[in-house]
């Protein structure tokens, strides 16, 4: 494959191999997300219909787009303050279920008669719930840590020099040293930053317990109110 760029000022153009695999790393994303496509609709059973792409399409699901849109300028706006993202699906949950109260437009029965009606007509949900979380296999490093996504998480201190798995989801990370969970944490957004749990702490502070004031698990679980006197008094 040959690449042809065109630069002007001063930057300097990236390599051909730069941009080769710049290319093969968006390929890659995309190959991923049809994979996890194909896989959602088989556990479902659902049966696909596509609109069209752009403005061609853009009349197509439009009863669809201004309901997301009535929910976003009612519910999102202004953007609501909340402390973590498990606190802001709860809002939503409720919100969608005051919801089901509201009439659309000229409708003569609210949004939960008319589901009512439907309900009958939807295939039943499978029994197992479809995994929609990304899997890692991960070594622990020496401070009991795990490295997912550019972000750091804790996990025991016995599993130092172990691989364990890890379930990356939307809000949450959840850790297995093998069939076992062994850490589940809520997910950090922002890049290169650490969470960490005390308890995962406490095995290696027994024997080193003047480093328990300077710990940086003892000020995180501080701030965010989970120093309960069990940690006290251990």
């Amino acid at each position: 494959m040959i690449v042809s760029l065109v630069y002007r000022g001063t930057r300097k153009p990236p390599s051909v191999a730069a941009v080769l695999l710049r290319r093969r790393a968006v390929k890659d994303a995309e190959s991923l997300v049809l994979r996890q496509w194909t896989a959602f609709r088989s556990h479902y059973g659902i049966d696909a219909a596509y609109c069209l792409p752009g403005v061609e399409g853009a009349r197509e699901k439009g009863g669809v787009e201004g309901q997301i849109g009535w929910f976003r300028r009612n519910h999102m706006v202004p953007v609501p303050e909340v402390a973590s993202l498990a606190q802001l699906n709860a809002m939503i949950e409720q919100w969608d279920e005051e919801d089901e109260q509201r009439r659309i437009g000229s409708r003569p029965r609210p949004v939960s008669e008319y589901f009512a009606v439907e309900r009958p007509l939807l295939q039943p949900l499978p029994d197992e719930p479809f995994e929609t979380g990304r899997l890692f296999s991960l070594r622990v490093g020496g401070f009991s840590q795990i490295s997912v996504r550019t972000n750091r998480y804790s996990v025991p201190v016995r599993l130092i020099g172990r691989t364990v798995r890890a379930l990356l989801h939307v809000s949450e990370l959840v850790v297995y040293g093998g069939q076992q969970e062994v850490a589940r944490h809520e997910r950090l957004i922002a890049k290169g930053q650490t969470r960490l749990d005390l308890d995962h702490s406490l095995e290696a502070l027994v024997r080193k317990p003047g480093a328990l004031s300077g710990a940086t698990a003892l000020e995180q679980a501080r701030s965010a109110g989970k120093f309960t006197p069990v940690h006290d008094a251990w």
